[in-house]
């Protein structure tokens, strides 16, 4: 009996930044995904993690990252690498997340940057708010100190949406953030891409979604 579908933001609702990682660096001739080995490396501690904490700022993070990344191969700067995140929205996944709430209820847990770090864009960011207005409860990390994979931030929405885990659905593009869920007792999907996690998300719930 699902209660609940708990969502992840980005790569989830939005085209993964995986994608304009690899151009930026093809761009460039950097090594092959040195900016998401630099991500990976030391996950919970490194400059991407405190950054999504909001424990340092914009050059502590630019300067950092430019130091860890260098360590693997190739220096990146941190603030070079903050403009290839905004992906774009999924359309089909807004729709089922619609069809969602119709009918469960709904969450964000969202490891995210201070507001202040990445340029906004008006209208994208209207479009962001008024999907973000769908969701029962949004978790942001750099507005509570944690981010995934912290079990804690996955309690603290069970908790305030007051369902049991093990009637919740949990949707990310990481395995790393999908373990925690699993151990809870949610239903994992690992999103690859839209037609994928939908096909998923109709088996897990029952619902026709687009």
């Amino acid at each position: 009996m699902i209660e609940a579908v708990i969502w992840d933001f980005g790569g989830v609702l939005t085209t993964s930044p995986f994608e304009a990682f690899a151009r930026y660096e093809t761009e460039r001739g950097l090594p092959i995904d040195i900016i998401r080995r630099t991500n990976a490396a030391n996950h919970l501690e490194n400059a991407w993690a405190k950054f999504e904490r909001a424990e340092i700022g914009i050059d502590a993070f630019d300067a950092l990252f430019a130091m860890e990344s260098k360590a693997l191969g190739a220096e990146v700067r941190g603030k070079d690498v903050l403009p290839l995140l905004s992906g774009d929205l999924r359309p089909e996944m807004v729709e089922a997340l619609k069809r969602i709430k119709a009918q469960f209820k709904t969450g964000c847990i969202t490891n995210n940057l201070p507001s202040n770090a990445i340029g906004s864009h008006s209208g994208r960011t209207l479009y962001v708010a008024e999907v973000m207005a769908l969701f029962d409860h949004v978790i942001e990390s750099a507005k509570i100190g944690l981010r995934k994979p912290d079990p804690r931030i996955y309690r603290m929405m069970v908790e305030t949406l007051q369902v049991n885990p093990a009637n919740c659905v949990y949707l990310d593009d990481l395995g790393v953030n999908l373990k925690p869920a699993r151990e809870m007792g949610m239903t994992t999907i690992k999103v690859a891409n839209a037609a994928q996690a939908i096909s998923e998300l109709e088996a897990a719930t029952g619902l026709t979604l687009r």
